[in-house]
């Protein structure tokens, strides 16, 4: 099993890409060893590399946070803990963990904001969304009000030095180009 790696633009995070579906649908994130123990043996396993701090599942990738450590020294153990976990056959998400994470229950806005939401949540599917994955993390809609659009930053993004500046000069230009009654983007 031959298992890429790709920096992302958060230093702190390295997407791997075991060239198998990681994540058949939805998304997975796992920020700490209680969350991945209850959820995922492949996050458990990952956690418990010292200087693991986060874990991020998408369709085809694992990214990866560390602490301050270089990535010389935890790059060798995390391929080895993805390759063992793969070649043990054991699932990525345990029982409990099965069901896509969604934040759609959670998710707020007024009723009458429905069509611009819907339009909000379409934009962010085919032009955001992929674009983000690329960087081994994700941004899904929490709410609108007020003409702010409340989105959750997931995997490399969460963090990241460059998010600021992607939600800014790039979710929210978009955004306000075709919604215009989108004034402003923030990360929850």
């Amino acid at each position: 099993m031959f298992i890429q790696t790709e920096a992302t633009p958060n230093p702190a995070t390295l997407k791997f890409l075991p060239g198998k579906v990681v994540m058949e649908n939805g998304t997975a994130e796992f920020r700490s060893e209680e969350e991945a123990l209850a959820g995922s043996p492949l996050a458990a396993r990952l956690f418990s590399i010292p200087g693991v701090t986060g874990v991020y599942f998408g369709y085809d990738f694992i990214t990866v946070s560390k602490e301050a450590q270089e990535w010389q020294h935890l790059k060798p153990a995390i391929l080895g803990s993805i390759m063992e976990h793969f070649m043990s056959g054991q699932p990525i998400m345990s029982g409990a963990g099965r069901a896509e994470q969604t934040d759609e229950e959670d998710e707020f806005f007024d009723e009458g904001d429905e069509a611009i939401v819907a339009t909000i949540k379409e934009l962010l599917e085919t032009r955001v969304r992929p674009a983000v994955a690329q960087d081994g993390g994700d941004i899904t809609f929490r709410g609108f009000k007020d003409g702010t659009v409340f989105l959750n930053m997931k995997g490399a993004c969460s963090g990241c030095p460059s998010s600021t500046a992607t939600l800014r000069h790039g979710v929210q230009n978009l955004l306000r180009h075709f919604v215009p009654e989108v004034e402003a983007v923030e990360s929850v």
